[in-house]
């Protein structure tokens, strides 16, 4: 299934329906009088958050919702049917945001179930029956519905995870996430094998945690080269940044300050969050050259440097142990009843 993160739609409510003008004609009532019902209400646009969905591909094909007007009134105080609301179901970490230049966030879908009315149908017109007065005893007026709204949106899918994967190009996220969950993403040896976000979920003593990885980053991706850095607001709701290093290829430092320097540029807190380093393919490299690696990582970055292979599972288990120290500390009382961990899954 093709990954869309992003869609432009446009939403229109139902519009209300007319009052009717109505007099009552029985046989033996002399003075019948008016009788005409209100008009039915417009239609609501509601957006769902449901699970089982991770992208908005639905609405490259869809751009368009409307909802049903309301039926006008009958006589015999009839009110007119509403018109039926318009129910548009969205993945988990959806954001609906105004097409204005700053794309206003006007609500975020970050629970499955949560519901929001994003505009509301138009209220029905009155009937004859409302007009009628001492003076005025057949009235032939009656109020027009009330029109339905509508705008132009943008959707914008974040995903929800637990881990953010971030790294350059080919030094092994893929294969990271393949071996220590169940998804199932490309592996190549050339640069941007990945091209989407994926997620998998990471069981690992007795506890669960979802990663995300997403394409890697070049130096200029802020400004579009490369893939650019459109897909780093899938990893803003993490708690934590995997950042990985390719101890096979010359430069380790240089490696992590680019991608630093393009998580500075992005904005969005994506610096200041929690990282945990950690060298890559070291099946690769001899014990002297991964020891004076790790070492000048270590002096610049200022923090520990983790080692691991994700072909023989080697230093695999330590990363997943701090993984879930930091990012799983409250899985233990965020659950969503008995013993089963919380997961945004």
């Amino acid at each position: 299934m093709q990954f869309l993160d992003q869609a432009k739609i446009f939403l229109a409510s139902g519009a209300g329906g007319d009052g009717a003008v109505s007099f009552r004609r029985e046989k033996f009532v002399e003075y019948g009088g008016p009788d005409g019902g209100d008009g039915g209400k417009g239609g609501d646009i509601i957006f769902e958050c449901v699970d089982g969905l991770n992208t908005l591909i639905d609405f490259r094909y869809s751009q368009h919702f409307k909802a049903k007007r309301g039926e006008h009134g009958m006589g015999r105080n009839r009110t007119g049917a509403g018109g039926g609301d318009l129910l548009i179901k969205v993945p988990v970490g959806t954001q609906i945001l105004a097409d204005d230049e700053e794309r206003t966030l006007i609500v975020d879908m970050t629970s499955a179930g949560q519901r929001a009315i994003l505009l509301k149908g138009g209220d029905g017109g009155k009937g004859n029956d409302h007009y009628k007065t001492s003076t005025n005893r057949a009235p032939r007026q009656f109020q027009p519905g009330f029109p339905g709204r509508d705008m132009w949106i943008w959707l914008r899918l974040k995903l929800l995870a637990d881990v953010g994967l971030v790294g350059q190009p080919n030094v092994g996220k893929s294969s990271l996430i393949n071996a220590i969950s169940n998804t199932k993403a490309k592996v190549g040896n050339y640069a941007f094998t990945t091209l989407k976000p994926q997620l998998g979920v990471v069981a690992h003593k007795g506890q669960e945690l979802v990663m995300a990885d997403i394409p890697g980053l070049i130096a200029g991706a802020a400004d579009g080269v490369g893939i650019g850095d459109r897909f780093l607001g899938h990893i803003e709701r993490c708690r934590v940044l995997l950042h990985i290093v390719d101890a096979s290829l010359p430069g380790p430092v240089a490696q992590w300050q680019t991608v630093r320097e393009e998580l500075g540029a992005y904005g969005g807190g994506l610096d200041r969050k929690p990282e945990i380093l950690a060298l890559s393919k070291i099946d690769l490299v001899s014990p002297q050259a991964l020891a004076a690696k790790k070492r000048a990582l270590e002096q610049a970055s200022g923090a520990p440097v983790f080692c691991m292979s994700a072909v023989t599972r080697q230093g695999v288990d330590a990363v997943l142990d701090k993984l879930m120290e930091i990012a799983g500390r409250s899985q233990a009382t965020r659950t969503t009843g008995g013993d089963r961990p919380w997961s945004p899954l």
